[in-house]
């Protein structure tokens, strides 16, 4: 029977021959969860009195509130190191960085897995070909327990993206295209086969951003080929014994959509909904008062780069906080050996701890009534960083980092050029 990826992975993983539709029970490969959620994964092991199966393979990061802005978050993390000190887990404490950064820095995310995060965005490792899905911290709970659960196979929606790459575009500005055309319930539990000629030139640091965002048109994860990029990648941190899987020729998708994304332009999302892009002349000019680089979608060492590149010879409008939170330590690390950090400081920018940063809107970064930021982010959802009253608008790193010279929203090739 020819099979989708999905399909493919969740058979492996069932020791049976599963479809879409079908409903299996299902070994899984990895399990992870992180400050926001970790609590009620705990309380939920507590309440049905069962201990972790297999502790290695079960990791909590100190990420969203990282460090500690309350009291109450402090408990929680202690509570999370005495958990594993007493477990045997792994744990990725403050200052380690963002959870779906170090799945894949750390060699968690191997092709043809299956992972399960208590995060939405866990979507972001299928680029590297890992069948990676968010669930609830009570589901999480269970399979930790049992290190398996049931799952009902989605069907197949694969997304190909041709065209030549426009000048000023990057992977960010393709996604918030693609989800703007979908719009946000457009693949409701579907899995997504990325392919084409656009995703084969993007860099994996490109990819992750793509996949980072499925879930924001709806869908239960995307998957994209483990090419050369993709292997080369993986060599280098360390994943050598994986199954590389891929759809057959013949399988059948519920739906095969194609974008060409050769006369785009860069791609704002507007608030308060991600699904709101526009391409940036409709936007451009609108002033701001906070700028944001980082996150899990856009705070990798590519997009440092190229924000960094944009500011070496410029400065921070005096109006705009710039911040800027790289995604790992590692990241952070090689950010400062390139000269990245040094050139975001010396034109005015916030360099923040590793971590979700502003964000989430637990602590940094918090906006005031009415003030409008742009953001790397994912979510521009009201009250995503911290304010109801404040607007968030989401874009590329060239974009925001276009934006903080000026400050308002900025089309980022005036500057590139």
């Amino acid at each position: 029977m020819s099979q989708t990826v999905v399909e493919k992975i969740f058979s492996n993983h069932a020791k049976k021959t599963l479809k879409a539709g079908d409903v299996g029970v299902c070994q899984v490969d990895f399990c992870f969860s992180q400050d926001g959620t970790s609590a009620l994964v705990l309380d939920s092991l507590a309440k049905s009195k069962k201990s972790i199966l297999n502790p290695k393979k079960y990791a909590m990061f100190i990420d969203h509130s990282s460090p500690s802005p309350n009291l109450g978050v402090s408990r929680v993390h202690s509570r999370m190191r005495k958990f594993k000190k007493k477990n045997k887990n792994l744990l990725f404490d403050v200052g380690c960085g963002i959870s779906h950064q170090l799945i894949i820095e750390e060699g968690f995310a191997v092709p043809g897995n299956l992972i399960l995060g208590a995060d939405s965005h866990s979507s972001t490792a299928g680029a590297l070909g890992t069948l990676a899905m968010g669930v609830g911290s009570t589901d999480l709970a269970v399979t930790l327990s049992t290190g398996k659960n049931w799952f009902k196979v989605p069907q197949t929606y694969k997304i190909i993206v041709k065209g030549k790459i426009p000048f000023g575009v990057y992977s960010k500005d393709i996604i918030l295209y693609i989800i703007s055309k979908l719009g946000s319930n457009g693949a409701t539990y579907k899995s997504i086969e990325f392919s084409g000629e656009v995703i084969d030139k993007l860099s994996m640091d490109a990819r992750f951003t793509i996949t980072n965002m499925t879930i924001e048109f709806g869908a239960k994860d995307g998957l994209m080929p483990v090419d050369k990029k993709a292997k080369k990648f993986l060599e280098k941190i360390g994943v050598k014994n994986y199954k590389n899987i891929s759809a057959d020729k013949d399988c059948n998708y519920e739906k095969e959509i194609e974008f060409d994304i050769t006369k785009i332009s860069p791609y704002v999302a507007s608030p308060h909904e991600v699904d709101n892009g526009v391409p940036i002349e409709e936007i451009k000019g609108k002033k701001i008062d906070q700028a944001f680089l980082g996150t899990c979608t856009n705070g990798r060492l590519e997009d440092l780069k190229i924000a960094a590149e944009i500011l070496a010879k410029n400065k921070i409008h005096p109006q705009v906080k710039f911040l800027v939170a790289p995604a790992s330590r590692a990241i952070f690390q090689k950010a400062l050996d390139k000269g990245y950090i040094k050139k975001f400081v010396e034109s005015g920018g916030i360099i923040l701890p590793t971590g979700c940063g502003p964000c989430v809107g637990t602590h940094q970064g918090v906006l005031a009534d009415g003030e409008v930021a742009i953001s790397t982010a994912n979510r521009n959802f009201k009250g995503r960083m911290g304010n109801p009253k404040a607007f968030i608008y989401l874009a590329s790193p060239a974009t925001v980092a276009a934006s903080a010279i000026k400050g308002e929203i900025a089309d980022p090739r005036e500057v590139l050029k």
